[in-house]
């Protein structure tokens, strides 16, 4: 019997790569996003994750048309740049609506599918949750919140044979960059700053890895049968956070202020 799969956010970038990949190689998978799409093989549902109740609505007819859920996939994010300082509270309660909020949701609705069918929860983190980058704190934020969730569910969810992982990817190369809300009315002692690091940042996500390296890490993670709690994707960025075990913290700091402060 094929593995039904439910991702958030498979209407661009990471999220429907994966959803291609998966059905590719023979899932049955269904994607909740905002956008609707006409992909052969995806099943798309219009589900805005910070609604509850759109949730529930859209696990209610998959569980209708498929009988199960064997995999969730928490994909759907959004990011802001910019000072702390000059950050709007919307823009502040936008993203942890979406970032952490629209997880919490899909988790809380998806869960006792899960235990039903023993199956996986995937929360796509990010490096960024584990270095603080500059001028885009609050994405860091959201993403280091979402690796403690996954630790925690992990352990509440192992008597129930229900596995969780959270993926780290470090840059990469889709339409993330460009959709990233920017502050653009900011104080003028950050002004040269913040725009060195943003625009380092987009040269280094432009020139990251693709989304399909991503893909196969979680089509990996979800064919184990005892995946690790946190997986870092790509080889220099577990180098990188196993190196940051060892350095100390101010020199850890000291390095992220050169390169983004």
């Amino acid at each position: 019997m094929k593995r039904v799969v439910v991702i958030t956010g498979g209407s661009s970038g990471i999220g429907e790569t994966t959803a291609r990949y998966l059905s590719h190689m023979g899932d049955i998978v269904y994607s909740l996003s905002r956008t609707k799409k006409d992909i052969f093989g995806i099943h798309y549902l219009e589900c805005d994750v910070t609604s509850i109740e759109q949730v529930r609505d859209s696990f209610i007819k998959i569980i209708g048309q498929t009988g199960k859920i064997d995999v969730v996939i928490n994909n759907a994010g959004i990011g802001i740049g910019g000072p702390v300082e000059n950050t709007k509270m919307e823009s502040i309660k936008q993203i942890i609506n979406v970032n952490m909020m629209g997880v919490f949701n899909v988790c809380k609705i998806a869960i006792p599918y899960l235990k039903i069918s023993q199956g996986k929860i995937i929360n796509i983190g990010s490096v960024a949750g584990e270095l603080t980058i500059p001028f885009q704190t609050f994405y860091s934020v959201t993403k280091s919140a979402i690796m403690a969730y996954s630790e925690g569910l992990a352990l509440e969810l192992k008597p129930f044979g229900v596995k969780v992982t959270c993926i780290l990817p470090g840059d990469t190369k889709t339409s993330f960059t460009k959709n990233r809300e920017n502050e653009v009315d900011i104080n003028k002692e950050y002004s040269v700053r913040y725009y060195k690091s943003i625009t380092k940042m987009e040269e280094d996500e432009k020139n990251g890895m693709l989304p399909i390296a991503v893909s196969k890490v979680i089509y990996r993670t979800i064919k184990k049968k005892n995946p690790g709690v946190k997986v870092v994707v790509g080889f220099s960025y577990r180098f990188l956070l196993f190196l940051k075990r060892f350095l100390p913290e101010r020199l850890v700091l000291y390095i992220l202020y050169k390169m983004y402060g």
